[in-house]
């Protein structure tokens, strides 16, 4: 049987690694198709000013309308379970490359597979007709968490944590696009000139938007601290709808929910290339 063994380590791990590695290319398929959708949604917004719901519901709500849609629901749900459980290999045995094993990195990809778990669930829950699991969660799921936090003895300030460290993580991300990051973690020498443009294009785009996003979302939570106030926490739907607000309007919000379907498809590039 196929194994994986952790980077550095003489042992041989009991996970079966082809079924890992399925598991992570699978999950990033999913989450490319999110992406994509969120953000054509958030492009429709920002065109017409729709009331849809430019999040993980919404985008689950559109698969749902389609004609084979329980059956990608439920594909969609145990993809993302597959990043999961790949994301718990490399916490428990550690990651792909030379430094997969230090103890950062494993405590992020223990972060990551809670994440991703999360996910599946909500979005397992979503296809077995728990509708109430994924339509508009981000935004109400945030304020819940927030007044929940607010009253706690020093609320404010465990929301202001939380906000700046979501601020901070959305710079991480945007900047490690920037900066190309995530070509240590793909085949690079094997793409062909094409390829590697396609992955640098969504790759920093998508990489920036996405950080931009989770930062806005981040700024929320840091004023909902501040005013003592839940309602002005936003999720994923009202964090894109606020950069309509701007003064450049609806055209900055286009520009960030185009910048969303560019990660979308760099996810995709990721379930191909991607070193896993």
């Amino acid at each position: 049987m196929t194994t994986t063994q952790a980077p550095g380590a003489g042992t041989r791990s009991a996970v079966p690694a082809e079924a890992v590695r399925a598991g992570a290319r699978a999950g990033f398929a999913a989450r490319g198709l999110l992406y994509l959708l969120t953000g054509a949604l958030a492009v429709r917004i920002g065109l017409t000013g729709s009331q849809e719901q430019a999040d993980r519901g919404g985008a689950l709500s559109e698969i749902a309308a389609t004609p084979f849609g329980a059956v990608l629901l439920w594909t969609l749900g145990i993809g993302l379970a597959g990043m999961a459980l790949w994301r718990l290999s490399e916490a428990i045995f550690g990651a792909a490359g030379p430094k997969g094993d230090k103890a950062h990195k494993r405590a992020l990809s223990a972060v990551r597979c809670a994440f991703y778990t999360g996910s599946a669930f909500l979005v397992l829950s979503f296809a077995a007709g728990e509708r109430g699991s994924g339509e508009g969660s981000t935004d109400r799921q945030s304020r819940d968490i927030t007044s929940r936090l607010l009253d706690l003895p020093g609320g404010p300030w465990w929301v202001g944590a939380v906000a700046v460290g979501i601020v901070g993580a959305g710079l991480w991300i945007g900047g490690r696009a920037v900066m190309r990051k995530y070509r240590d973690r793909l085949k690079w020498a094997s793409l062909n000139t094409h390829q590697r443009r396609f992955m640098d294009v969504t790759g920093i785009a998508g990489g920036v938007g996405r950080g931009l996003v989770l930062a806005a979302v981040g700024v929320s939570g840091v004023k909902a601290a501040i005013e003592f106030n839940p309602d002005e926490a936003k999720g994923m739907d009202d964090a894109i709808r606020s950069f309509a607000q701007t003064p450049a309007g609806p055209w900055l919000l286009i520009a960030v929910a185009v910048t969303l379907v560019l990660f979308g498809l760099f996810s995709f590039g990721q379930a191909k290339w991607r070193d896993v």
